[in-house]
């Protein structure tokens, strides 16, 4: 069993962002990507001393959060990046720049594309490419992350208490 946790659009909510990092280690998540619009300090803050990889959104400033996540030892990669984890190629960005998005599927070597910006959790086969969105953390009716089997393929999303 190979666990990802997968989360987005935290959009300053700090204590959310806690409560969804606590169901991920709780699920043993050895890997953790952040889809972007992390927004502040303190969701950075919540996500340090955690395996986690992230972009920014298009709400983020760069600028401003990337040097303060290095500082707290957080990868970033933005604004999109692969990684290879439990035998699977995933691909993950924000989802703002379709023109990124597109060329993830398009790609034949990328099996999984993660994403987030559209605040609505998905799990779909586009042209041959997993296309997963974990939900929202902020501005969504029910906020969820989700966890991914990369050995069985199973996605679970978990609902994240206020």
């Amino acid at each position: 069993m190979a666990l990802i946790g997968l989360m987005s659009d935290s959009h300053g909510e700090w204590l959310r962002t806690r409560s969804a990092i606590t169901l991920l280690t709780s699920a043993k998540c050895e890997k953790i990507l952040h889809m972007g619009d992390v927004e502040t300090h303190e969701v950075l803050d919540e996500l340090a001393g955690h395996p986690v990889s992230l972009v920014f959104g298009n709400c983020d400033c760069p600028s401003r959060l990337s040097e303060y996540a290095a500082t707290l030892g957080i990868e970033v990669l933005d604004p999109a990046s692969v990684v290879e984890f439990g035998g699977k190629t995933i691909a993950f960005l924000h989802g703002h720049d379709f023109e990124q998005y597109e060329a993830f599927i398009e790609n034949p070597e990328i099996e999984i594309v993660v994403h987030g910006h559209t605040h609505e959790k998905r799990d779909e086969i586009v042209n041959k490419t997993r296309c997963i969105n974990p939900g929202a953390l902020h501005r969504a009716s029910v906020y969820t992350v989700a966890v991914l089997d990369t050995t069985s393929g199973i996605l679970e999303f978990l609902e994240v208490e206020t």
